[in-house]
């Protein structure tokens, strides 16, 4: 099935914030930034309030669907703030992010949980 929505979901940008950090391959931050403008214009509300998930993607004017799910300030726009950071912001060295995009820090090998 061919679905059409977006949903404000972060697992194609989670997915280009790791491809960023292993290869620093600068299309991965390129095409991170076309998702910021993209869902900047598409999916902000009217009033600039929030944003919305749109009924369908190859519409140029998409429907909102007028929720903002709780993951696009978790996940989504943490990734798209990450993939423009520093590394040592949160260096994979002392961190691992966990499935829901919270940062843990890694046992022995970091300040903040050192044993």
């Amino acid at each position: 099935k061919n679905e059409r929505y977006y949903i404000l979901r972060p697992e194609v940008i989670e997915g280009w914030f790791y491809l960023w950090r292993l290869t620093k391959d600068k299309k991965y931050r390129q095409w991170a930034w076309d998702a910021v403008v993209a869902i900047d214009k598409y999916c902000s509300t009217p009033e600039n309030t929030g944003y919305s998930g749109i009924s369908d993607v190859d519409d140029i004017k998409p429907k909102q669907d007028d929720v903002q799910q709780s993951f696009f300030l978790a996940e989504t726009l943490k990734y798209l703030y990450l993939i423009f950071s520093d590394d040592q912001l949160i260096s994979f060295d002392q961190w691992v992010f966990n499935s829901e995009g919270h940062p843990l820090p890694i046992k022995n090998r970091n300040p903040a949980y050192p044993h």
